[in-house]
């Protein structure tokens, strides 16, 4: 699609552009280039990519700057592989959730920007489960995992339970269904319901729904670290409205579990620019990411989250040493 000639000036803009932040002009582009070419000359195939949609000239300045498209080529095709000049600090082999959170802080303080782990999906088996009457037709539905994870949710029912109905549905759900996944359980009361008292068999029922919800959440788990790090991107403190919306995309999570699960299908490193597709519909982020593998099989995966205009090949660096050194402390905390 491009000559060389382009090709190294539309690389030159962009490097000049991540580590200025400042609309890249032709003099500019002429020094850096080192290209001995006219500033009209330059001026003519800079139009010539604003025409193809990999650059843009901002109202408020003569200069241009990369688009989703432009950063999408250039992460694609003109990246150099440098010598790893990251160092990272062994994460010792502990429990998953605190190896997780490590690593989220981890990707956080080596980037700069924002951390983000998808942690190991958990087993839905549970070991314990227990109704707290609440007040009046609300219950509290409290499920403990063989590993100690506790998930809590309040159940509003059409009946007001009595304290001695929530023994009897507790007592029966432990001794017959205990250390089973909740998936067991539900297809187990669908041909054992007719055996309970309906008030009992209603209540196990919406419990295990509340259950099946609880435990589907709980291994989805998302750790974000260094969110207040975007304070200090330019980029983003001078716009608030852009840095709302960053904070509303980690506040709710489940766009971000998505976007890591479509990471957790691919080899290697994954960048997803910002803007270029609804799987990240906020043009000032980008996120590079990466699966990261326990005994040879993926379980979860981490990333990056960053403004577009970051230094790809170093979070490329960070995330793939990353993923690697929590794939091994989670591989050695097994053993």
């Amino acid at each position: 699609m491009l000559d060389e000639r382009a090709r190294l000036l539309l690389k030159t803009l962009i490097e000049r552009y991540i580590a200025d932040g400042q609309p890249v002009g032709s003099r500019t582009l002429s020094r850096a280039s080192g290209l001995e070419l006219s500033a009209a000359t330059i001026r003519n195939v800079m139009s010539d990519l604003e025409g193809l949609g990999l650059i843009v000239s901002p109202h408020t300045s003569a200069g241009r700057v990369p688009t989703a498209r432009g950063y999408r080529l250039f992460v694609d095709t003109m990246l150099t592989a440098r010598q790893p000049e990251v160092q990272a600090p062994m994460l010792p082999a502990e429990p998953p959730r605190k190896v997780i959170a490590q690593a989220a802080h981890l990707l956080s303080d080596l980037s700069h920007f924002v951390g983000v782990v998808l942690a190991p999906r958990r087993s839905s088996v549970f070991r314990h489960i227990e109704f707290v009457r609440l007040s009046e037709k609300r219950l509290l539905l409290i499920i403990v995992t063989p590993d100690g994870d506790v998930q809590n949710r309040v159940l509003l029912t059409d009946t007001d339970y009595q304290p001695g109905e929530l023994i009897e549905a507790t007592n029966y759900l432990n001794a017959h269904y205990s250390g089973m996944t909740i998936e067991h359980v539900r297809a187990r009361l669908k041909t054992e319901v007719e055996q309970l008292r309906s008030e009992v068999a209603s209540l196990m029922q919406a419990a295990v729904q509340a259950g099946t919800e609880a435990m589907s959440q709980a291994q989805s788990e998302v750790v974000i670290s260094g969110e207040r790090n975007l304070l200090s991107v330019s980029d983003f403190s001078s716009d608030m409205d852009q840095l709302r919306r960053a904070f509303d995309l980690f506040e709710q999570k489940a766009q971000l579990i998505r976007l890591l699960d479509m990471s957790s299908q691919a080899q290697g490193v994954r960048i997803f620019i910002g803007g270029e597709s609804q799987a990240v519909p906020f043009e000032e982020l980008s996120v590079v990411s990466a699966p990261y593998a326990v005994d040879g099989q993926v379980v979860g995966t981490l990333g990056v989250i960053g403004p577009t205009r970051m230094p790809y090949d170093r979070m490329i660096q960070i995330v793939d040493i990353t993923s690697r050194l929590v794939g091994n402390a989670l591989s050695q905390g097994k053993s």
